[in-house]
């Protein structure tokens, strides 16, 4: 059994423990099963000196196994009914110690993998190990939980102690969407009554359901693969659900992003303590009072020299600009990706450890054991060596290594933790590609050698040797990386899903391996779909949908999804009535053949010259008149790093990782699709002719009309 697959279900459990959250709140049809889950999976509070007198708290955790059963039902959902290690159906003392029971059982953990999920879920939330009675377990819900409604981080950016009460914006209980990461007037989105309230969970539950048989079956017996489904399933549907209605907590933190940071601590936790020899530091003590032990091992990636890479000149022809632009853009988020997935694999985790995923950046929850530290090593050394051979030092990645301990996450620590984390990563900015380290690549060993004379320099960059079999597809001497970049650029605009896997054979791969991978980029699910026997056989490792959100803002395709697509200006009829203003440009139609004949995007694409005309007006004298020019806005957020360290009181991993994912989700998701489908406030389409170089992370670069 494969490490890999083992950490991916104990990250499974702790993903879901809290999808009881949903399901009590949505009020699903428990099927008269509740009061054996409350007796399994609630704590009990005993009133007076009769055990038979008290109640249950916690009641989502009854639901917890209810919503699982719900979801093994779909058939699409894996199938841990029978012994998956490291969990089994049963053990020495004849107690279940299944994958659903560490799930639901968070609130009343018993055996070692319970406690697993239930200290995930306390490290996850910043509690203190001394606290897990007076607050974790105790705390009721406030009296209309049903209608508490998501607060925004932003509002209390910068203002200190706030009570819930002072602030005046909630998220609406919609699905991910472009629109609905905006929050609203907590008068807008807050229901009246408890019944509205439930109809809204109800619609999402509904929603998960159906959205989880959108995931191909061929990709359910291959975990890690399916969870990466999963996760952006959960993530469209909990987005904007609290996780915390608790008397006196603030909702905060959405369900989402807790149980992303409770799946990747507790797969951290649990990979720590099985790696140890003692068999001591194996048990459920070891586990409930080694807060002050390093068992953590958080690993920061980020690439350098992107824009300098995007905006590259020096090449002798300018063909193919505007699919350059594209293609290189996406080339690196690809890259970005292919790193992280690579640190993955070489840590045998699955794909909810990795926290942050922005613009280049990402941040991956590892275990502090030898294993792993010999794993980033050796990463760091083949991304450098993938780097220099093939960029020949214009993009790297630094990778930044951080012990800590259950403690260092707690709300009071957090902050100085934050500190070092961004302390590590400039660091690592500043030792590139380790040249001064005792065993460092040789930065341009064989580079003369690698020129063929007949062919010389790329024409594109002006730098890179140019390879026999791309210049011989181009007609001109051209670098198997820019020979990639001209297929992205073209692809892009037709297709929209990319597939990862090791084997060329069978695919139609890319020209360059990306850190050991061949990527494939197709057209549909329904292309995709096509290798469900890679799937099966476990050669194909990710499956990503990459294209925009639709007009009404639809996001989920049954895929996992990347934010990593720009926004294209296309013609449409009204250009065609004033197809004069593209001067010695309007005779150009051969744009209409990288469609490909694909009527879903039938439209031509605008080069750069036609988006330098589209200012231009008719005049009375039916001449066009206007500057023909393009112009460029560049923005971003400054000290957004010291927002994350100094701005939020009590900040949490949980908070960090939400703060990450929705400012990223302003420049990746809604921005590009604002471009597309925004209007004015008289209904104009205006923005459409504004082209998305990138935009990601916490900062964009758009080209339009002057």
């Amino acid at each position: 059994m494969k490490l890999v697959e083992q950490s991916a279900r104990v990250a499974l459990a702790a993903f879901l423990h809290d999808i009881g959250k949903l399901a009590e709140r949505a009020g699903i049809d428990h099927h008269g099963r509740l009061d054996a889950h409350r007796t399994l999976y609630c704590p009990w509070h005993q009133e007076g000196s009769d055990p038979r007198r008290g109640y249950h708290s916690h009641i989502h955790a009854a639901y917890t196994g209810l919503a699982w059963d719900e979801l093994e039902a779909t058939g699409h959902f894996p199938d841990l009914r029978r012994d998956s290690p490291p969990f089994s159906t049963s053990t020495d003392d004849n107690a279940t110690d299944s994958a659903v029971n560490a799930a639901s059982a968070h609130h009343r953990p018993d055996t070692f993998l319970q406690w697993i999920v239930a200290t995930a879920d306390r490290v996850a939330s910043g509690f203190e190990r001394d606290k897990f009675d007076s607050e974790y377990n105790n705390k009721g819900e406030r009296e209309n939980h049903y209608r508490a409604r998501l607060l925004t981080l932003f509002e209390q950016i910068g203002r200190g102690p706030v009570k819930e009460g002072e602030l005046e914006w909630r998220y609406a209980l919609q699905p991910l969407a472009p629109s609905s990461i905006f929050p609203q007037r907590a008068s807008a989105c807050t229901p009246r009554d408890d019944a509205g309230a439930r109809a809204e969970y109800l619609s999402l539950w509904d929603a998960l359901l159906a959205g989880i048989r959108h995931i191909p079956k061929a990709h359910v017996t291959t975990l890690p693969l399916w969870l990466d489904h999963f996760d952006s399933l959960w993530l469209t549907i909990t987005h904007a659900i609290p996780s915390a209605t608790a008397f006196g907590t603030r909702p905060e933190v959405s369900l989402y992003d807790h149980s992303k940071a409770t799946a990747a601590l507790a797969t951290a936790l649990w990979r720590w303590h099985e790696a140890q020899s003692d068999e001591a530091l194996r048990s459920v003590r070891a586990l409930r009072d080694g807060w002050s032990d390093e068992k953590f091992l958080l690993v920061q990636g980020d690439f350098f020299g992107i824009q300098e890479f995007i905006f590259a000149e020096g090449g002798a022809t300018q063909k193919n600009a505007h699919k350059l632009l594209r293609g290189r853009s996406f080339q690196v988020s690809m890259l970005a990706e292919c790193a992280a997935l690579k640190l993955l694999e070489a840590l045998e985790l699955p794909p909810t450890a990795q926290i942050i995923n922005a613009a280049g950046k990402f941040l991956i929850v590892a275990p502090n054991t030898g294993a792993a530290h010999a794993a980033v090593n050796r990463c760091r050394r083949e991304l450098n060596d993938w780097c220099l051979a093939h960029t020949y030092g214009e993009i790297g990645v630094g990778l930044a290594s951080t012990s800590a301990s259950c403690n260092d996450f707690t709300a009071g620590r957090f902050g100085e933790l934050s500190k070092r984390l961004f302390a590590a990563l400039d660091t690592a900015k500043h030792q590139r590609f380790d040249l001064c380290a005792d065993d460092a690549t040789s930065t341009f060993d064989g580079f003369l050698d690698s020129f063929d004379n007949t062919l010389g320099v790329c024409a594109i960059n002006g730098r890179h040797p140019a390879d026999r079999a791309a210049s011989g597809r181009r007609g001109y001497s051209l670098s198997k990386l820019a020979d990639d970049q001209i297929r992205i650029g073209q692809q892009l605009t037709r297709d929209a899903r990319l597939l990862i896997t090791r084997d060329a054979s069978t695919l139609p791969v890319l020209g360059l391996d990306y850190f050991g991978y061949r990527l494939a980029i197709v057209r549909s699910g329904e292309e995709s779909g096509k290798y469900g026997e890679l799937a099966r056989n476990g050669t194909l490792l990710r499956v990503w949908d990459f294209d925009a959100a639709e007009a009404d803002g639809t996001l989920w395709r049954g895929y996992a999804r990347r934010f990593v697509n720009s926004h294209v200006p296309r013609f449409d009829a009204c250009d065609a009535q004033t197809a004069g203003k593209y001067a010695k440009w309007e005779g150009e139609a051969d744009f209409a053949s990288e469609t490909g004949g694909d009527p879903l995007r039938s439209a031509a694409i605008k080069t750069l010259h036609h988006i330098a005309c589209e200012d231009r007006r008719l005049t009375a004298g039916e001449q066009w008149q206007g500057e023909i020019a393009l112009v460029t806005i560049k923005g971003d957020i400054d000290d957004l790093g010291s927002i994350f360290q100094q701005g939020l009181e009590k900040p949490t991993f949980a908070k960090m990782a939400s703060l990450s994912r929705q400012v990223n989700a302003f420049f990746a998701l809604w921005l590009p699709w604002f471009c597309e489908h925004g209007q004015d406030e008289n209904g104009v389409a205006r923005y459409r002719n504004t082209y998305t170089v990138f935009a990601g992370g916490d900062d964009f670069f758009l080209i339009g009309p002057w």
